[in-house]
């Protein structure tokens, strides 16, 4: 089939940025017209959205463990996930500029869970859910991108960014107000539970820059794990990866240093030509480079698995 052949190929050949957003709009479309055709055969159109969000029943939860992953890629409404993809596109480009791409997806589903984990702590806890007898359910993208503003912000609260009617405004201010509106919007009239998952992804956000700041990724060791997982699904032998304690950051430690037995006649990437296409991902971002250049870094990575 043309269409769906068509359809991987933009996947494919996408960004990391583009992918994640590829996949919150296709769960939003097949949420939607599995909705439409309940109503037509008059069945109950929540039935598989309350298979993907978040319940803040803990016993529920438990039967529904993927939900923690789930409710961050699934919108209901149209309005809610264009103004999230929207948000992360704009914002996910600038963070690109200084981070790498499995950062990006790391952060996006750490800012995730770290929304999901403070909403359920407050769900079980605060008196203002507690003591209403119904399930809530968190679902949107919403903490993921909180994250990743957050991370970009205390990274470089300086980049400015153009506004229309404002002019070049720092990024950090952006993000201070995201934070409180977030506040100021638990006032019990508006998404009590929402808000409190963006605190929790800005949380998580600040977490991830400072402790690049101090020369560690808090995303290599899920981003390692990931990577494990797929390498089954590809063929390869399934290896537990090993972390260090102290791990320099992704952006600044993308080295590749030759290993024992390995030399660099052998197929393998010149250190001197990886240095380059390294500083040309800082100055302009992974897009930037051609498919030459992406080869060779997946070559150097593939050095670089254990």
């Amino acid at each position: 089939m043309a269409f769906i052949d068509e359809i991987k190929s933009i996947y494919s050949q996408g960004s990391m940025l583009m992918r994640l957003i590829f996949i919150n709009i296709a769960v939003f479309v097949v949420l939607l017209l599995f909705a439409v055709g309940a109503v037509l055969f008059n069945g109950n159109p929540d039935v598989m959205t309350n298979w993907v969000q978040l319940p803040s029943d803990l016993g529920l939860l438990l039967r529904r463990p993927w939900t923690l992953i789930t409710y961050m890629f699934t919108h209901l409404d149209f309005i809610h996930i264009l103004f999230n993809m929207l948000w992360f596109y704009w914002l996910g480009r600038i963070f690109m500029e200084f981070f790498s791409p499995k950062q990006l997806a790391g952060l996006y589903l750490l800012g995730g869970l770290g929304g999901a984990v403070l909403y359920l702590l407050a769900a079980n806890t605060l008196p203002y859910f507690t003591s209403q007898p119904n399930v809530f359910y968190l679902r949107g993208a919403s903490a993921s991108v909180v994250a990743i503003v957050v991370a970009t912000a205390v990274y470089a609260p300086d980049y400015k960014i153009g506004l229309l009617f404002l002019g070049d405004v720092s990024i950090k201010w952006i993000a201070i107000v995201t934070v409180l509106i977030s506040l100021v919007s638990m006032d019990g009239g508006g998404n009590v539970g929402g808000n409190i998952a963006h605190i929790g992804g800005a949380i998580v956000g600040a977490w991830f820059a400072l402790s690049i700041k101090r020369g560690a990724d808090i995303t290599r060791p899920l981003n390692a794990c990931i990577d494990a997982i797929v390498g089954l699904f590809n063929g390869r032998s399934l290896k537990m990866p090993r972390f260090k304690k102290s791990e320099k950051s992704e952006a600044k430690q993308e080295r590749v240093k030759p290993q024992d037995g390995v030399k660099r006649e052998s197929g393998g990437v010149p250190e001197a030509e990886l240095d380059e296409i390294l500083k040309k991902i800082k100055a302009a971002g992974y897009d930037s480079l051609s498919e030459e250049e992406r080869g060779k870094l997946f070559k150097a990575s593939q050095r670089r698995t254990p």
